[in-house]
């Protein structure tokens, strides 16, 4: 089945966000149950997968940066194109960092749903 909604990937915010409302209601709730758990536990690793290839195109983009601040520093000969170059690495890098604060603050959210499930099934058992 197409989904063309979907056609260029997920939106990942709006994923995410879908996941922590429901998670927030089933705590407020207290409609815990170890099935939720394990699909949350099942969508932290998915997460965590997400976070990490991230964190490493970050780290790639950040060389690639420094990489265009020797060319305009050390090598001016080389003219604008070193600087217009860096420009658009450091706009998609501010893009980068932005989406990552929101993977990495999101995980550890989670986390503190998932210590907090555990806990009441705990006290439930």
């Amino acid at each position: 089945m197409k989904d063309s909604k979907n056609a260029f990937g997920v939106n990942m915010k709006a994923y995410c966000r879908a996941h922590d409302a429901q998670m927030r209601s089933a705590l407020e709730q207290d409609r815990v149950t170890p099935e939720l758990l394990t699909a949350h536990r099942e969508m932290l690793a998915r997460i965590q997968h997400e976070r990490l290839i991230h964190l490493i195109v970050t780290v790639m983009v950040v060389l690639a940066e420094l990489f265009t601040l020797d060319l305009v520093l050390l090598h001016p000969e080389l003219g604008v194109i070193p600087a217009i170059v860096m420009l658009g690495i450091t706009i998609l890098l501010a893009f980068y960092f932005y989406h990552y604060f929101f993977l990495e603050n999101t995980v550890q959210r989670w986390y503190k749903y998932a210590d907090e499930m555990k806990k009441r099934l705990d006290e439930q058992a």
